[in-house]
């Protein structure tokens, strides 16, 4: 069932469309939240201007806060926090995924590595870390 939450209307079969109608029927809260997890998308990928990202995404939180959806209420206050941060995305389109994924794994890579003296031997973990699996041609877990 949380599978059809996760995934756009358009790209459901009528009979999934139908299990996630039955489901609104039964929680209006669900509804309303899928409905602004899905406008908020629609923002997303449309080709706004800075300008017009902001005043979408500031129209779309006072939607879900004068509609009462309580379960966006910590995403809301990020949002707020991070507001020009996260409108420079509308700039060129490009988030800080990669980064924050390289962070990530590096960070694992310490964890794993402590005790590890030779830089040399630590630059190796990170080149197979990060290049192993294309290299070795398996498929990362």
């Amino acid at each position: 069932m949380h599978g059809l939450l996760r995934h756009p209307r358009a790209d459901l079969t009528d009979d999934e469309r139908r299990i996630l109608n039955r489901l609104f029927v039964h929680s209006p809260q669900i509804k309303d939240a899928h409905d602004a997890c899905e406008a908020l998308t629609v923002i997303d990928e449309s080709p706004l201007s800075t300008g017009q990202g902001k005043r979408q995404i500031c129209r779309w939180m006072r939607q879900v806060s004068n509609r009462g959806i309580r379960c966006f209420d910590r995403f809301l206050g990020t949002l707020r926090t991070h507001f020009t941060e996260i409108t420079y995305y509308f700039v060129n389109r490009q988030t800080s995924g990669f980064v924050e994924g390289l962070n990530s794994k590096l960070k694992v890579l310490k964890r794993r590595c402590y005790g590890i003296t030779n830089l040399a031997h630590l630059y190796q973990r990170v080149y197979s870390d990060l290049n192993g699996y294309a290299r070795f041609g398996a498929e990362p877990i």
